[in-house]
C-alpha cells in the first residue's frame, strides 16, 4: 500500500488521453441543440429608423417652438453656463459630481422655462416671478465671483447648490399658480355659460 506518490503522478503525467474521434462534433450539435441560434429580425433596422426620424422630428420641433417667456427684461433669468459669464472656473469645475448637480438643476430650471404657459391675463403675476428669479441669478453670480475669489469652500458650494433649489421651486410655484389661474378662469367661464 505504501506506493510513492511521485512516481504515480509521473506516471499520469506520461499517460496520453485521446478523445473519441467523433466527439467534437456531438459537442457542437449538444451546443447548437441547448443554444439554438436566433432569427433576426428584418424589421429591427426600420425601427431603430423610425425611432431615430420621431427623435429627431420631437427635437426640431422642441427647438423651433422655442421658450416662451415675457420680454420684460434684457436681463437674462438663468445662464446657461456660468463659466461663460465670468472668468475663472464654477461649480462644475470642480469636480464631476458637482458638474452633474450643476447640469441636472440648469437643465431642469430651462425646462421649467421652456415649459411656461404665459398669456396677458397671467403676465403680471409671471413677471414678478420672474423679477425674483433675476435676483437668484444675480446671487449665483455673486456665489461663483466669491468661489473665483476665495477658492471653494463648503458654505460657497452649499449655497450655489440651495441657489439652484430655490429657483427650481420658485418655477415650480409659478407653474402651479399660473395653472391655478388657468382653472379659475375655466370655472368662472363655465359658470358664466351656465
Amino acid at each position: 500500500m505504501s506506493q510513492d506518490l511521485r512516481k504515480m503522478f509521473e506516471q499520469e503525467r506520461r499517460r496520453e488521453y485521446r478523445m473519441a474521434p467523433d466527439h467534437e462534433t456531438r459537442f457542437e450539435k449538444r451546443l447548437d441543440k441547448a443554444f439554438p441560434a436566433r432569427k433576426r429580425n428584418p424589421f429591427l433596422w426600420m425601427g431603430i429608423a423610425a425611432s431615430l426620424v420621431a427623435l429627431l422630428g420631437f427635437g426640431f420641433w422642441a427647438l423651433q417652438r422655442g421658450p416662451q417667456l415675457p420680454a420684460a427684461s434684457d436681463q437674462p433669468v438663468v445662464q446657461k453656463d456660468s463659466a461663460e459669464v465670468r472668468q475663472g472656473f464654477s461649480l462644475g469645475d470642480l469636480s464631476p459630481d458637482l458638474r452633474k448637480i450643476e447640469q441636472y438643476y440648469t437643465a431642469n430650471i430651462n425646462m421649467e422655462l421652456a415649459s411656461l404657459d404665459i398669456s396677458d391675463e397671467n403676465k403680471v403675476v409671471a413677471d414678478d416671478y420672474m423679477a425674483r428669479l433675476r435676483e437668484l441669478d444675480t446671487e449665483y453670480q455673486n456665489l461663483v465671483a466669491e468661489l473665483n475669489e476665495i477658492g471653494p469652500n463648503e458654505e460657497t458650494i452649499a449655497a450655489m447648490i440651495r441657489n439652484f433649489q430655490l429657483r427650481l421651486q420658485l418655477l415650480t410655484k409659478l407653474k402651479e399658480k399660473l395653472n391655478e389661474l388657468k382653472q379659475s378662469k375655466n370655472e368662472s367661464v363655465s359658470s358664466n355659460s351656465v
